[in-house]
């Protein structure tokens, strides 16, 4: 495993996390759920993203996760990064979503209930608020590490304006940001023009999230949209989106096939490919998924050639 130090900070995180987002969900982990987070550490993910809402149905991606640190992962708590978040919907009311500091140290409370830990090592804004004070937000994560109840913090998805305004409230209060997770792939480049620099300036690693763009960066949809696939279970992927995108994928297929690599295994790389970004999360369904994914470190070079191809079909 490649590890690589998350901005200016004392933390290593492995270059490929695991999220547990969709399909870590239900009443109990599953056979294979265990075989994945079991073979992942094995392989030395020492990272596990999740949020309150994980699911479905919201917090069971917590609880169940809870279950494997008791059983498969005991003992190891201390060589893991575990992380989650609140920002989204989770409750019913007008406390269980957004930035309010109700609500995110409430969340935080019940994540580590549910997973049975007194800590977080990382606890996320996970989306911009508008309408609470960046203050009230950015205060309640330092709350969170001045309680002990989180080692450091981050937030996700924040413009660079954003990013910038509120990495300066926590110095303010004495917490350097450790953290940014944004959406970052070959198909989607909204990071590039001003956000890492940004980034890199004010000493904030970068976890990249939807590496794959929802599975369109594997070979799952070169022939068009499979049935039972995710694009067809209304989740954040629609067939629309995957027909838009075919010409693109079958296009950066063939450069992956070049370089001896999965399409999927070429994507990771090339989010890696930038030395500030830190790690990037897969979603995994299978074992046999998860160390294909993993075999993207075995090759995270690009000739220039090969970056000026991807600039003209991604671009």
């Amino acid at each position: 495993m490649i590890y690589r130090r998350t901005g200016r900070s004392g933390l290593l995180l492995p270059g490929i996390s695991v999220g547990l987002w969709q399909r870590f969900g239900g009443e109990s982990p599953s056979d294979e759920n265990r075989a994945i987070i079991r073979r992942a550490f094995e392989l030395g993910v020492t990272h596990f993203d999740l949020a309150n809402n994980y699911g479905p149905p919201y917090g069971s991606a917590e609880t169940n996760f809870g279950k494997m640190l008791r059983t498969d992962l005991a003992g190891h708590r201390d060589e893991l990064v575990i992380s989650t978040k609140a920002g989204w919907d989770m409750w019913p009311g007008p406390y269980g979503d957004w930035g309010s500091r109700k609500y995110l140290l409430a969340s935080l409370d019940a994540s580590l209930a549910r997973m049975g830990i007194d800590y977080v090592d990382i606890f996320y804004h996970h989306r911009p608020d508008p309408e609470t004070p960046l203050e009230e937000t950015m205060g309640a994560l330092a709350t969170a590490v001045h309680q002990g109840k989180a080692l450091y913090v981050g937030i996700s998805q924040y413009p660079p304006d954003g990013t910038r305004k509120a990495a300066a409230i926590l110095e303010r209060l004495g917490i350097h940001p450790l953290i940014h997770q944004p959406v970052y792939s070959m198909l989607n480049r909204w990071v590039e023009p001003e956000l890492l620099d940004a980034l890199d300036e004010l000493g904030v690693g970068c976890i990249a999230f939807s590496p794959l763009a929802q599975g369109m960066l594997t070979d799952r949809y070169l022939q068009g949209v499979p049935a039972g696939s995710r694009a067809t279970q209304g989740y954040s992927l629609n067939p629309d989106t995957v027909t838009q995108n075919l010409e693109r994928v079958r296009a950066l297929h063939a450069i992956a096939e070049r370089r001896g690599q999965k399409l999927s295994q070429m994507a990771l790389a090339w989010v890696l490919r930038d030395k500030r970004v830190t790690s990037a999360i897969v979603g995994v369904s299978s074992v046999t998924q998860l160390e294909e994914n993993l075999g993207a470190l075995d090759n995270l070079s690009f000739a220039p050639a090969e970056l000026a191809e991807i600039d003209r079909i991604t671009g």
